[in-house]
């Protein structure tokens, strides 16, 4: 049987491996021949939660169910204000996690955006994961 640590741990895991994932997804389809890169902007925006939701759950911060990248920033700068503040570039993924899945007024995205976008999602990836060496380098409880 798991201990609760162990089971935040591997809770925690499964956060962050969901997120690469969807970081290699959205690289994968910047290289295919795309019409549009609207699907390149939703992968990013769910590496982008999914990373800051493997924070919440290592902090056992509870959080909704949504996308909203700000809302979820807010409930971490219960515990890391500065992390939470510096992760704000990544807001501007939102919109992709949800408008842009559905025929609407949004524009279709660009290569050169999609590009931007997963920039932006990498780089909240790379900072998520400095916030959590500590806790990843001292291995499963």
């Amino acid at each position: 049987m798991r201990t609760p640590e162990q089971v935040k741990w591997d809770f925690v895991q499964q956060w962050l491996g969901k997120a690469q994932k969807d970081l290699r997804a959205a690289k994968v389809l910047l290289n295919g021949e795309l019409e549009d890169f609207d699907p390149v902007g939703f992968h990013a925006q769910q590496a982008a939660e999914k990373s800051i939701k493997a924070v919440l759950v290592r902090h056992q911060i509870a959080f909704p169910k949504t996308h909203d990248l700000a809302l979820l920033r807010r409930l971490l700068a219960q515990v890391d204000r500065g992390l939470a503040e510096s992760l704000a570039p990544a807001d501007a993924l939102t919109p992709y996690g949800v408008e842009f899945r559905y025929p609407g007024s949004t524009q279709p995205v660009t290569y050169d955006q999609g590009i931007h976008l997963l920039q932006l999602a990498e780089e909240l990836q790379e900072k998520v994961l400095a916030h959590l060496a500590p806790y990843l380098r001292a291995g499963r409880p």
